[in-house]
């Protein structure tokens, strides 16, 4: 059950990823700010089910480069099949969360002959507003300040809904990213406009998973809403959607086993 850590070479600097199992390859793609270490407690538990896991970090997160230039959800595409194509992947399964989920739809919509089956988990529809909203206050948390107190305010924003040692991990990832664009958020800003017309264009089975107590946070921050997520779901050709029961935003590393039952039926069936 050993998972190795590794490095892709591309032309924007090094893409550190995880990788361990055997079996049907299942790529992870992690939400923002944090790392493919979303998905420690996940990995273990679909190396049992006889997967090949692989989780990248993306460009600008976790123990990636930061890339020379803004980065598109088109570019981090191109990066996943990147990946695919060193480790001779040819089709594989693609699960994504939040910012992951909107790189796992591009891929499907511009490499479908690369996938076989979608996750697409914490997927939004951002109007304008919702968008500048998601920018501005990501923008806002990366900034490094002077006296240092931005390590002190960003240590309680999780605590309501998160444990310390979750808490202090995502912190560790989340400062990696403080002092750099915010790649992320640009990211999901550009794409949100054109992403209703590029989810048209998945084709393959899709699974939708919405966090019951994630998107109530979301919408309480004016940033998401749920009718959005049902309407990606019915966009989506072959798509159905399940609720996660007291699914927060963390609910990858909380929730490890109901999550991975959830996919593993979805693939494997």
């Amino acid at each position: 059950m050993k998972i190795k850590r590794a490095f892709l070479d591309t032309e924007d600097g090094q893409i550190h990823y995880r990788i361990g199992g055997e079996g049907e390859p299942l790529i992870l793609l992690h939400q923002n700010p944090i790392s493919s270490n979303e998905y420690r407690e996940l990995m273990p538990i679909f190396i049992k089910e006889k997967k090949l896991v692989i989780a990248m970090d993306f460009l600008g997160f976790g123990e990636s480069d930061k890339p020379p230039r803004m980065y598109y959800i088109e570019d981090y595409a191109k990066t996943v099949i990147l990946l695919l194509d060193k480790l001779g992947i040819k089709k594989a399964n693609i699960l994504g969360y939040h910012t992951g989920g909107f790189v796992a739809a591009e891929v499907a919509a511009v490499y479908p002959e690369r996938i076989n089956k979608l996750v697409l988990s914490g997927i939004d529809y951002f109007e304008e507003e919702q968008r500048k909203t998601l920018y501005n206050r990501f923008s806002e948390a990366y900034q490094i300040k002077q006296d240092g107190s931005h390590l002190i305010e960003r240590w309680p924003v999780r605590l309501s809904y998160v444990d310390l040692e979750l808490n202090h991990r995502c912190l560790l990832d989340e400062f990696k990213c403080h002092g750099y664009p915010p790649y992320g958020p640009f990211a999901i800003m550009n794409y949100a406009e054109k992403s209703l017309e590029r989810f048209r264009l998945i084709n393959c089975k899709t699974l939708i998973l919405s966090g019951t107590e994630d998107i109530k946070q979301l919408e309480k921050l004016g940033i998401a809403e749920a009718k959005n997520r049902k309407l990606i779901a019915e966009i989506i050709p072959n798509a159905k959607m399940v609720d996660v029961e007291g699914g927060t935003v963390y609910m990858m590393n909380q929730m490890p086993n109901e999550i991975a039952k959830i996919v593993v039926d979805f693939l494997d069936n």
